[in-house]
């Protein structure tokens, strides 16, 4: 934990003092005592989920409640700006995401967060001049989507009773209902025969490119698996709103290319 503490203040630049450590403690505190994976946990599940799970946690892995990454990219602020962040994710309970957006004469840090049913995003130029803190139930409502969507990082996380399991509308999706404080979160994943994850999507409440706020599709696609200790993570991320429909493109779809550098679970 403290070399992930030491990498959150690098990444941001001292840019989310206060308060934000206890956090960061609570979500990524170990899972006692974890429990090893074994496939027939996934025997009453469908059989698309069987497929990933049994695919990506191999057989003996601790079930990891939560999982710390170091990532980087580009994410879309009117143009493609390069990042790099860390986020501990704890589903159902919550996440923070900590980054440094843009590298040269101006740049951003800062979080955006969910914990105790509450949402919150603070980004500061330079790490010290306010640009944008918001909070209120819609944005309690948009991060606990996230909390849903980014759940794909913590496969291990999927077996517990927050989540529950029917099938989809062909051989390769199932949809996962996440059960995140009040609310009730459908994430519909697309499976390969293979068992690879290959997209997921799930109507999240948000404000996309100025839209009003309502619930779009958000999801995105997934390659490159890499194992990190007994766990198969996706390294390549490309996710955003309007995910599968013609806006997917537009300014306001797509937002987020990521790889994943490390991974660890906690």
């Amino acid at each position: 934990m403290n070399g992930a503490r030491k990498s959150l203040a690098e990444t941001v630049a001292g840019a989310v003092a206060g308060g934000m450590d206890e956090a960061w403690e609570r979500l990524a505190r170990p899972t006692l005592p974890p429990t090893g994976f074994d496939p027939a946990m996934t025997e009453s599940l469908p059989e698309q989920a069987r497929r990933w799970l049994t695919h990506v946690i191999a057989p003996g892995t601790p079930l990891a409640r939560a999982v710390i990454l170091d990532m980087r990219g580009h994410i879309r602020l009117g143009r493609w700006i390069r990042f790099r962040a860390v986020q501990v994710h704890d589903p159902p309970a919550g996440f923070i995401w900590a980054a440094r957006v843009g590298w040269g004469p101006a740049w951003i840090g800062g979080y955006d967060r969910y914990l105790d049913a509450t949402g919150e995003m603070r980004w500061r130029l330079f790490g010290r001049i306010p640009v944008m803190s918001a909070s209120g139930p819609d944005i309690d409502r948009s991060a606990a989507g996230r909390v849903a969507v980014d759940s794909l990082l913590a496969p291990t996380a999927w077996l517990q009773e927050a989540v529950t399991w029917r099938t989809g509308d062909d051989d390769d999706t199932v949809v996962a209902e996440w059960h995140v404080d009040d609310q009730t979160l459908p994430v519909t994943l697309t499976v390969g025969p293979d068992g690879a994850l290959r997209s997921l999507t799930m109507p999240r409440w948000a404000q996309p490119g100025g839209h009003p706020w309502g619930e779009y599709p958000c999801g995105g696609t997934f390659a490159d698996e890499t194992d990190f200790g007994g766990v198969k993570l996706n390294r390549t991320i490309r996710a955003g709103y309007f995910f599968g429909t013609d806006k997917w493109d537009s300014p306001s779809g797509e937002f987020f290319r990521a790889e994943i550098t490390q991974a660890r679970f906690v």
